[in-house]
């Protein structure tokens, strides 16, 4: 076995013959136990070719011998963030789908503030947050509902089951094209620009970085949350999982919620038939009852 870690020597590789289906299902059954994403047969490819990949950076030239490593005590130890990096999809940006965020600040902060005002913060979660995109877009909406409100607290916690992602969500740096979804009075105020301007890079100020919070949370796990949250964005997270898991995993979500407390699902999603003590309010908004 040649699993001597990211110091391999890859001159001469070869990339390795395709995934047997065995190794294929094997993989699969492995990946949907743990994370709770489907691997069904379409997947192959995709999964050869991001696997490939650790193949090379490894020193490896099977399959197989990945698998044996990865089901070894060491490597299971050492490659599962290697693994989740290569079977999660993180396509997310800023102010992705806006009516969510126009919803928020119009109709449920002013409703919220009106019976608690200062007396506690509102808490968000944002699960599945990839590399930071929406906790940083409700930090801008929730401090400029601050500015007009200046007793309103609140608090933002951006999840995520990669490492990778989490680190990059807190260095919050960004090409500057992702920018291009803020609006630009918010840009002005929460976006700074490289001053090497050929590098086309932006990043999130320093004041709206502080007011987010990251951590590693499998969804499939103990969410082990203490606190209960005023809104949850979980949106395009769960469609990769099976119909049984996602209806398992928006109770287990769902029950992180105040009473009255707000869920926004992605637009591609539906609670449709699940037992769930969720009410609709607006399309992909609902509210817990």
């Amino acid at each position: 076995m040649k699993a001597n870690m990211e110091s391999a020597d890859t001159w001469g590789w070869k990339p390795p013959r395709a995934m047997s289906k065995r190794e294929f299902e094997s993989f699969g059954r492995f990946i949907q136990s743990e994370f709770g994403i489907k691997m069904p047969p379409g997947k192959k490819t995709m999964l050869e070719s991001r696997l490939a990949k650790r193949l090379r950076s490894l020193g490896m030239r099977s399959y197989k011998e990945y698998k044996e490593y990865l089901f070894s005590l060491k490597g299971l130890e050492i490659e599962m963030p290697h693994l989740i990096d290569a079977v999660t999809t993180n396509k997310t940006e800023f102010f992705r789908e806006t009516k969510h965020f126009e919803i928020l600040s119009g109709e449920i902060l002013p409703a919220w503030y009106a019976e608690h005002g200062g007396r506690k913060p509102f808490t968000v979660w944002s699960a599945g947050c990839s590399t930071g995109e929406e906790p940083y877009t409700l930090a801008m909406v929730l401090a400029e509902f601050q500015e007009v409100h200046q007793d309103f607290r609140f608090q933002v916690l951006g999840t995520d089951i990669s490492q990778e992602v989490l680190q990059r969500a807190k260095r919050a740096v960004y090409p500057e094209e992702r920018s291009r979804g803020i609006p630009e009075e918010l840009r002005r105020k929460y976006v700074l620009r490289s001053k090497d301007r050929s590098k086309g890079l932006i990043r999130i100020a320093p004041e709206l970085r502080s007011l987010v919070a990251f951590r590693e949370l499998n969804l499939m796990g103990d969410l082990g949350f203490r606190e209960r949250f005023e809104a949850i964005f979980c949106r395009n997270v769960i469609i990769y999982f099976e119909r049984p898991v996602q209806e398992s995993l928006f109770g287990k979500i769902t029950a992180c919620l105040t009473q009255g407390g707000h869920l926004f699902i992605g637009h591609s999603e539906t609670l449709n038939g699940m037992d769930v003590p969720l009410r609709q309010v607006r399309p992909t908004v609902y509210t817990k009852v």
